[in-house]
C-alpha cells in the first residue's frame, strides 16, 4: 500500500507540474506573441537554410566531380596530342636530316659534275605558288603529306648516290689517267718520234717527251698510280715507272734522286722525283714517256687542255 502510494503521489505531482508548464506557455504565447513568432520564423529559416545547404553541397560535389573528369579527359587527350606533335618531330627530324644529305650530296655532285657558280644553289629557296582556295590540313592529310616526302627523299637519295658512284668512278679514270705535264712551268725541249742523235751518231728514234728543267727541280706524277719500278735501268739513269692501273704506265727518267719506291701510291700531282741529269744525257731535264697496253705512244695527247710551250733546245 505505501508503495502504491507513493506511485499515485509522483503521478499526480508530474499532472499538476505539466499542467502548471502548459499553463505558463500559454500565458507567454499570450503575452508575448511577437517572440514566440520570431522564434518560430528563425527555426524555419534555419531549418531552410540548412536543407538548402546540404542540397547545393550535394550539387557543388557533382560539378567537382564533373570537373575532374573533364580535366581527366582533357589530360588524355593533352598527352596523346604531344604523343603525337613528338612522333612528328621525330619524323621531321629525320627529314631534315635527309635534307642535308641530299643537299651535301647534291653540292659534292656540283663540284665533280664541275657545274658553273649559282647554276644550282642548294642553299636558295625554291619560288612555289599557286590560286587555289586554302583550307585546314587534318593530321591524317599531314601524315600522309609526310609519308610522301619520305618517300621522295628516299628514291632522290639513292638516284643522287648512284650518280655520284658513276662520277667518282669517271673521276678514278680521269685521274688514273696521264693528264697533265711532269713538271710544273716548264717547256717541251724535245719531242716524240725521229729526230737526230743528240750525241751525233746519226738518227734516233725518241720513245718520250723531253721538258726543261734544273737539277732538283720536282718531278711530278700525271695521274694516279702505284710505283712499278723505282731504280737505274740502262741509258735511262734514275728511273721511276707508275703502273695506272687502267693499261698506262709513264715513265720518269734521267733523274737526280728517287722520293718514291716500288709498291707505293702516288697520286696526281705527286713528286716521284727530282729533276737531274743521270744516265745517256746531255744536261737536266725530265724525259717522259707513256706506254698504253705495253706500247709506247706519243705523250703530247696526255699533257692537259691548252697548247704546251714548245721550246728550241734538243736534249736528249
Amino acid at each position: 500500500m505505501a508503495f502504491q502510494n507513493i506511485v499515485n503521489n509522483s503521478r499526480a505531482w508530474l499532472a499538476q507540474h505539466f499542467a502548471g508548464l502548459g499553463y505558463k506557455a500559454r500565458v507567454l504565447v499570450h503575452a508575448r506573441p511577437l517572440t514566440i513568432a520570431s522564434c518560430l520564423l528563425a527555426v524555419g529559416l534555419v531549418a531552410g537554410l540548412a536543407g538548402r545547404s546540404a542540397i547545393g553541397m550535394a550539387q557543388v560535389s557533382l560539378l567537382q566531380a564533373k570537373t575532374e573528369r573533364q580535366q581527366a579527359e582533357l589530360e588524355q587527350v593533352r598527352r596523346g596530342a604531344q604523343q603525337e606533335i613528338n612522333a612528328m618531330a621525330a619524323r621531321l627530324g629525320e627529314l631534315q636530316a635527309q635534307a642535308n644529305r641530299l643537299n651535301a650530296l647534291g653540292d659534292r655532285l656540283t663540284r665533280m659534275g664541275q657545274l658553273q657558280d649559282g647554276e644550282f644553289d642548294f642553299e636558295e629557296p625554291v619560288g612555289v605558288g599557286g590560286n587555289d582556295a586554302v583550307y585546314d590540313m587534318s593530321p591524317a592529310e599531314l601524315d600522309q603529306g609526310v609519308t610522301q616526302l619520305e618517300r621522295q627523299f628516299a628514291a632522290s637519295g639513292q638516284q643522287l648516290s648512284v650518280l655520284e658512284a658513276l662520277l667518282f668512278n669517271r673521276e678514278l679514270d680521269k685521274n688514273a689517267t696521264p693528264s697533265r705535264m711532269p713538271i710544273a712551268n716548264s717547256y717541251i725541249t724535245s719531242g716524240f718520234g725521229g729526230r737526230a742523235d743528240p750525241f751525233g751518231g746519226g738518227g734516233q728514234y725518241h720513245k718520250g717527251i723531253d721538258f726543261k728543267a734544273s737539277v732538283g727541280d720536282p718531278v711530278l706524277a700525271v695521274a694516279d698510280g702505284v710505283v712499278s719500278f723505282a731504280g737505274v735501268k740502262g741509258g735511262y739513269g734514275n728511273v721511276v715507272d707508275v703502273d695506272h692501273g687502267n693499261g698506262y704506265v709513264t715513265r720518269y727518267a734521267h733523274n737526280s734522286r728517287l722520293v718514291v719506291k716500288s709498291g707505293d701510291l702516288v697520286r696526281v700531282g705527286q713528286e716521284v722525283a727530282k729533276a737531274g741529269s743521270t744516265g745517256r744525257s746531255t744536261g737536266a731535264h725530265v724525259h717522259f714517256e707513256v706506254w698504253e697496253n705495253g706500247r709506247v705512244v706519243n705523250p703530247r695527247k696526255f699533257l692537259g687542255d691548252g697548247p704546251t710551250p714548245v721550246g728550241k733546245i734538243k736534249r736528249g
